[in-house]
């Protein structure tokens, strides 16, 4: 316990240190536990310095005190081991007033600056506090658990300002991030009320908005309706990023009129073009419905089926496909394209394999897509919202008990009016 100046015998003549203050036993002395906190004292009189010590070894504190009798001698010293604590004198020999204060402040955001006065200097204390100080101490007024106090609340202030500086910048970050990620989330391109679209979309990440699954829908010029879910492997943000990047893609190449295997082919090009390494891959389902046809076209790449609902109740549906995008490139892959009868009010149900892969019982007993086709007949009834928003909550209620859906979902569901 004690100090560290450098000043001659740690314990002036006639002094020892207290076996314990009352400082030790004020609730927040628990902030001096772990390693002892570094006080950098910035003072050139000596006598003043050697006051300093005597309180620090009066209060019975365990501090690292460290000494600088000049500015520059502190500015030097502030990067080798950042204070949590600066005792400023106001008057140095190379710094005066306010000035010497403002150095410390840009040098070392850190820490807590309690700034020392004389006695007729009081007004220079506060204009010190309002220009950034945590506190100030007037000479000749110090008694050691005071003195001690001071030093360990300007300590809490300052760790208390910085984390709410820094909860403030998260929330801006947040708030920020939101916004870009609700903006790449896709609006349907749709061009007349043929076709009602539900979209329901859950990233797996912890306070996002968007993950590497990804769902469009596209109606062109010649009436047909165009729809995409995929699934980026992986679940962070660059994975987030290629997925909003590969559904641009897939908008851009069916706006400009690419369909089967060569659209396929060249979302392929996009994720081997866009990927940050080799074993990133992307799952899709597309399909696509011409006007008044009675069939839709559906092409599969390494992804689930899909559901289809008629008047006869709810079917799982698994067209042949080709592999994930990503996993065989130059392999000469190839996606089936492959006709599955609709009726005409008919409708489609795609997801992602977040919704059908989280656990629902010990070992790796998981819903798949029969368990999520048994939840799908009993609620058939339902139209379109409360189908989508049923299903999912089934699978999480499931889930619940073995960690929950911990991967994204993304679920689109295409609902088609007959002309009639």
């Amino acid at each position: 316990m004690g100090s560290t100046l450098g000043l001659g015998p740690p314990h002036p003549a006639g002094r020892t240190p207290r076996q314990a203050s009352a400082v030790e036993h004020d609730p927040s002395h628990a902030l001096w536990s772990g390693l002892p906190p570094y006080v950098l004292l910035i003072e050139d009189d000596e006598g003043d310095a050697l006051l300093v010590e005597a309180l620090v070894e009066d209060s019975g504190v365990d501090v690292r005190l460290g000494r600088a009798r000049s500015l520059a001698d502190a500015l030097s010293r502030l990067d080798a081991e950042p204070p949590q604590c600066v005792l400023l004198d106001l008057h140095l020999p190379d710094a005066q007033g306010l000035d010497g204060l403002t150095k410390v402040l840009a040098a070392c955001a850190e820490a807590a600056v309690v700034v020392l006065t004389g006695l007729s200097e009081e007004q220079a204390g506060l204009a010190a506090v309002a220009a950034g100080a945590q506190d100030y101490l007037v000479k000749g007024r110090l008694e050691a658990d005071v003195f001690m106090r001071a030093i360990r609340y300007a300590i809490q202030r300052k760790r208390t300002e910085l984390a709410a500086v820094a909860l403030e910048a998260g929330k801006l970050r947040a708030e920020e991030n939101a916004r870009l990620e609700r903006g790449l989330l896709p609006t349907p391109l749709l061009l007349d009320e043929t076709v009602t679209v539900c979209a329901r979309y859950r990233p797996g990440r912890a306070q996002a908005l968007l993950g590497g699954d990804f769902y469009d829908v596209v109606q062109t010029r010649d009436g047909a309706t165009h729809a995409v879910v995929g699934d980026v492997s992986g679940h962070g943000p660059g994975e987030a990023a290629l997925g909003v990047c590969l559904r641009v893609a897939w908008r851009a190449f069916v706006m400009a009129g690419a369909r089967g295997e060569t659209l396929l082919g060249l979302l392929e090009e996009i994720l081997l073009a866009e990927r940050s390494g080799p074993e990133t891959f992307a799952t899709l389902i597309a399909v696509t419905r011409p006007p008044g046809s009675d069939a839709i076209s559906v092409q599969r790449a390494g992804h689930p089926g899909f559901l289809v609902r008629s008047a006869a109740g709810v079917d799982l549906v698994e067209v042949p496909g080709g592999p994930a995008l990503g996993i065989m490139p130059g392999w000469g892959a190839d996606w089936p394209v492959t006709e599955v009868a609709l009726e005409p009010d008919g409708a489609v149900m795609l997801f992602t394999d977040g919704l059908i892969e989280g656990r629902v019982g010990p070992g790796s007993e998981r819903l798949d897509e029969t368990g999520l086709l048994d939840i799908a007949r009993r609620h058939a009834g339902l139209s379109a919202d409360p189908f989508v928003d049923t299903l999912i909550h089934a699978a999480q209620d499931l889930a619940s008990d073995w960690g929950g859906l911990a991967d994204d979902v993304a679920v689109l569901h295409l609902e088609w009016k007959s002309s009639s």
